[in-house]
């Protein structure tokens, strides 16, 4: 099947800087939901804008449904636009203060075809803050700066859903609403990609999140892939001392331990020793003199698992060491479990 977008080889730089460093993914036509992970500066905007076609990369191909994004027809990169939609992290920078509510969502609306007149528009829009928890009588007809900052993404979240898009790239569309209203707007955007069919790659630093909304999940240290999987394996039992790091850092609720008792250390940041190797050698704990001369290639442990470390020697022994091999093998397996159901 071919996948719905696939970034072959991507490599985006800045000068001399190198933000994503040859990078395959792909996600597959159907209603996935893949998180990728890691800390700031990981890359992870620079792989939301590649997806979204607002940048193109410095090497490599995109391919949106089987066709090259740098070569589709003027037709082609309107349907693409339609169908792949963002939302952001800040909501507030999206509206333009002067107009009301109504006014950013009509406009796609308007611009793609779907709607001639606000009589047209105004059911799509009623249903679409519907689907979101937001009661349109409560809604339209506001300023943004009326509205609670869990309403403006709200809003965001109802304007991609207006399009009826394919895929939906949300870059840490959380992480500025309150903790209160975290769980709700994930919950809304989990059950948008069971009850639409709406494919989601999530952006986010915060494993927890991505545990309760994502299948799979891709982490990346400084451009490169660490470790990729079912989320269930990376984040229940991460291989990569990057990982472990991560997982290691989240808060355990419960009382009768104390958070940061079992946390992983990580060695101290050897910034004067040049690495050619590994770029998380400088800090993993576990180093070794391999890690600082040779990159580690990608090794496939289990069926569910991509990992790039020498730490992991026994997972070359499963082919197809690229992370559109293991998110293929479970569609494959998850279609087979569909069809034996039905």
């Amino acid at each position: 099947m071919t996948p719905l977008i696939e970034l072959r080889g991507v490599k985006r730089t800045y000068g001399a800087f190198t933000a994503l460093d040859t990078l395959s993914l792909s996600v597959p036509d159907r209603a996935a939901t893949i998180a990728i992970a890691g800390e700031s500066g990981s890359g992870k905007t620079t792989l939301a804008r590649i997806l979204l076609g607002f940048i193109e990369p410095t090497e490599g191909q995109v391919f949106y449904r089987g066709k090259d994004i740098a070569t589709m027809s003027a037709a082609e990169k309107f349907t693409f636009r339609r169908e792949v939609q963002p939302i952001f992290q800040d909501p507030f920078d999206v509206f333009n203060p002067f107009y009301r509510i109504d006014h950013v969502l009509e406009m796609p609306l308007y611009r793609f075809g779907l709607a001639k007149t606000r009589a047209e528009a105004r059911p799509l829009i009623e249903d679409a803050l519907s689907r979101v928890g937001l009661r349109p009588q409560d809604t339209l007809g506001r300023f943004p700066h009326e509205l609670s900052g869990g309403q403006r993404q709200r809003i965001m979240v109802a304007r991609a859903v207006l399009l009826r898009p394919r895929l939906i790239v949300a870059d840490e569309p959380v992480s500025m609403v309150d903790a209160s209203l975290r769980a709700t707007i994930l919950d809304e955007i989990r059950d948008l990609n069971r009850t639409l069919g709406i494919a989601f790659v999530y952006i986010t630093h915060d494993l927890t999140t991505a545990f309760q909304i994502c299948d799979d999940i891709v982490v990346l240290y400084q451009g490169k892939v660490a470790e990729a999987g079912a989320v269930e394996c990376v984040i229940g039992a991460p291989r990569h001392p990057y990982s472990q790091l991560l997982v290691s850092s989240i808060p355990l609720p419960d009382l009768s331990r104390r958070w940061g008792d079992d946390e992983m250390q990580a060695a101290p940041e050897q910034g004067d020793r040049p690495s050619a190797g590994c770029r998380f050698a400088p800090r993993c704990p576990h180093a070794m003199d391999q890690c600082w001369r040779v990159d580690p290639a990608h090794t496939r442990p289990d069926p569910d698992r991509l990992i790039a470390c020498h730490l992991d020697r026994e997972g070359a022994k499963l082919p197809g060491a690229d992370i559109a091999q293991v998110f293929q093998s479970r569609n494959n397996a998850a279609q087979s479990m569909k069809g034996t159901a039905t």
